[in-house]
């Protein structure tokens, strides 16, 4: 923040607290268009005198190229939170004409995951954030995964089958998060007239059967895998096999834990925080979605979420173990 904001907003953060100013997404309050503005051109003339002087260090202009790529990911994080917010307006009004929701290939194939091992994390010398660094090998069992993501009209005969109210498809945490929240479709959906339809950027549309699920939280992806009998892949099952799969679409939930690489160790300082704490409680995503900056489509990025959020453009595919 600018420094004429800091005692607005560090007073606003501290009375109401940090649980509800992070929980409850797209309600606090923002800067005027002005405000922003000013501060943009702020930070930007302050940036240029930096980059121009000749005493800027290697390790200056390190810390500079992760934050504009964390500045990327913050992109991302805004147009899915003006999505949320105009998502919970009861005009539910349309913002642009991004088109979220192309239809995929209608004849997915099942590709074989080799069993041995594989050589997992990045490698080269371009940018990546810490948390895939530490490039290592682990041991793959074998089986397949689907070329395809899951379909809107997959999920929707889960629906009509009763998924969301047969506990046994569902983790406890998750069928607590269920029963909780009253979840029975995904984010931004609703019937009308027997008609699913749901909230898009380009306003209210009808559902698209044949393109990728989204807004499906991990307790939501899991209990669909559960109900065809099948599961959701590894990361290390995703990354060795990228090649093959037509990724961008949507962030996949894996079934990955997001744990550190053997060997990772936090930077010093605010640096060291970046990704580090985060190492609990979250599940693993794979490969982009239609928000998210071209420059950051690597088969090694890790994402990660706690499983009951839905508002990033989240989706799936699905694995299963070879026969023997």
């Amino acid at each position: 923040f600018h420094p004429e904001y800091n005692f607005v907003f560090n007073s606003y953060y501290e009375s109401v607290g940090k649980r509800v100013v992070r929980t409850d997404r797209g309600n606090l309050s923002r800067p005027t268009v002005k405000e922003v503005y000013d501060y943009r051109n702020y930070v930007d003339e302050w940036m240029e005198r930096l980059l121009s002087s000749e005493e800027i260090s290697s390790e200056l202009l390190d810390i500079i190229e992760l934050g504009l790529n964390h500045e990327e990911q913050h992109q991302e994080l805004l147009l899915t939170d003006i999505k949320y917010i105009l998502g919970h307006n009861p005009l539910l009004p349309a913002y642009d004409d991004l088109e979220e929701h192309e239809e995929q290939a209608s004849d997915p194939k099942w590709l074989d995951i080799s069993e041995g091992r594989a050589e997992i994390g990045y490698e080269g010398e371009d940018f990546h954030f810490d948390n895939e660094k530490g490039r290592h090998s682990v041991w793959l069992n074998g089986g397949q995964i689907s070329s395809a993501l899951v379909t809107n009209g997959e999920f929707i005969e889960f629906i009509e089958d009763g998924g969301y109210k047969r506990f046994g498809f569902w983790h406890a945490e998750g069928w607590d998060w269920r029963n909780r929240n009253d979840i029975n479709h995904p984010l931004y959906w609703h019937q009308d007239d027997g008609v699913w339809r749901h909230y898009t950027l380009q306003g209210v549309k009808p559902v698209p059967l044949n393109a990728p699920v989204t807004h499906i939280s991990y307790y939501e992806a899991i209990a669909f895998a559960e109900w065809k009998g099948m599961r959701l892949p590894t990361e290390f099952e995703w990354e060795s096999i990228h090649k093959e799969l037509d990724f961008g679409k949507r962030w996949e939930w894996t079934q990955s834990a997001y744990l550190p690489y053997p060997g990772f160790q936090k930077e010093p300082g605010a640096i060291g925080e970046y990704n580090g704490k985060f190492m609990v409680n979250q599940m693993v995503l794979r490969g982009g979605s239609i928000a998210t900056p071209e420059n950051h489509f690597r088969p090694t990025y890790r994402n990660f979420f706690h499983p009951q959020l839905r508002w990033q453009y989240t989706g799936f595919r699905l694995a299963k173990n070879t026969e023997r």
